[in-house]
């Protein structure tokens, strides 16, 4: 289990990753935020992983409001078949130490696409989610090429990647980059946005960031 507060991030592009599960909780307050965390990787500890289990990534928003919980899994099957059986227990659990918790729901994700900047070895202590809505496919697609065309062109001092997420239906999408640190985001108000326009049929959601405050993994293999 890595514990550390900052480091390392999800590695996002491992080859083993059928599925991306985002979970946002609000907590509204920074212990919460911790103890939601905590919990969580208590009864996690506590059950027989699932075989399609990958990672989990406990995140918390730099404002003290959120939780984000980013998981890889091999499968959506593999994911719902612990979702009938061992979720509703581990549930209980967290609510138990940390009642009411608000989940908005579990978006299921494919990566779409990443753009990394070769120049900056130094490890990324931040990321940064931006979601979006499209009327359809077509315009989150539009979007996702436009986020790592820019990416691309724009290599802005201090973001090391840009990773695009698409949902299984086309309509939803997250931008989550990486950064040296909040300085290096905050330096560059302008730039650190994803894509200052939006194409048609696209609707800004929302921008946070979010330090790394727990997680769990399953070892990988050398290819991963």
């Amino acid at each position: 289990m890595t514990t550390s507060p900052y480091h390392p991030l999800p590695r996002v592009r491992r080859s083993d990753v059928g599925t991306i599960l985002v979970s946002p909780w609000i907590v509204h307050t920074p212990e919460r935020q911790r103890a939601a965390v905590d919990a969580t990787i208590a009864e996690w500890e506590g059950v027989p992983w699932p075989t399609g289990f990958l990672t989990l990534n406990c995140f918390v928003s730099t404002d003290g409001e959120r939780v984000l919980n980013y998981a890889q899994w091999t499968s959506d099957d593999e994911h719902r078949a612990f979702v009938r059986t061992a979720r509703p227990k581990l549930v209980r659990g967290i609510d138990e130490v940390v009642p009411g918790i608000e989940r908005p729901g579990v978006i299921r994700y494919r990566l779409a696409g990443s753009a990394i900047h070769p120049a900056l070895p130094a490890p990324a202590v931040l990321i940064v989610i931006e979601d979006i809505a499209a009327d359809d496919a077509q315009a989150a697609r539009e979007w996702a090429e436009l986020v790592l065309g820019t990416a691309v062109r724009e290599q802005v001092p201090g973001r090391i990647a840009t990773h695009v997420h698409i949902d299984l239906d086309g309509t939803r999408g997250m931008a989550y980059t990486e950064w040296t640190d909040e300085q290096a985001y905050t330096a560059f108000p302008a730039a650190a946005e994803p894509v200052d326009v939006l194409p048609p049929g696209v609707r800004h959601l929302g921008t946070r960031s979010y330090h790394l405050r727990k997680s769990l993994r399953r070892p990988s293999r050398p290819d991963a």
